[in-house]
């Protein structure tokens, strides 16, 4: 699991999103940014979370925060998840696992007790310079905006 904790530097990511955009860590620079991980597109949990963001969208960008999404899905369900939602921020489509894997959120998960290894729902929120604010594990699915932005 997650190694990163508050006051570490965040790790220089480069993904591409659901329409092949890249992004970059450096290019939040200035802005606060949240990085959200969740297991897999358009399932229930992940639907709740990112609609609770996006329904607080607003809020975040009255606090110059950035939203980003991540998952292993590829471009087309990240694509198909952020239209069918609507949600008003990029989602990366992290195939490769690199950007999972650089923050440390795939290992052994048990579900209905099998054990399998996945996408650890984590959310880093990263300050102005780069830096680790605070690793949320524990992530509310239908609450998440508030364990946010307290």
């Amino acid at each position: 699991m997650t190694t990163l904790q508050k006051g570490d530097l965040a790790p220089n990511f480069t993904s591409k999103d659901q329409d092949g955009i890249t992004h970059t860590l450096a290019d939040y620079k200035g802005k606060k940014l949240v990085v959200f991980f969740y297991p897999k597109a358009s399932t229930p949990g992940c639907t709740a979370e990112a609609c609770d963001l996006r329904d607080n969208y607003a809020r975040f960008q009255a606090n110059n925060y950035a939203l980003l999404g991540v998952s292993a899905d590829n471009a087309k369900a990240q694509s198909n998840f952020k239209n069918k939602y609507e949600f008003p921020f990029p989602l990366l489509a992290d195939e490769d696992k690199a950007v999972i894997q650089a923050f440390g959120v795939w290992g052994p998960k048990k579900f209905m007790g099998k054990e399998y290894d996945g996408i650890h729902r984590t959310t880093f929120i990263i300050d102005e310079n780069g830096i680790i604010q605070e690793v949320i594990s524990d992530v509310k699915t239908k609450a998440h905006t508030s364990q946010i932005l307290k």
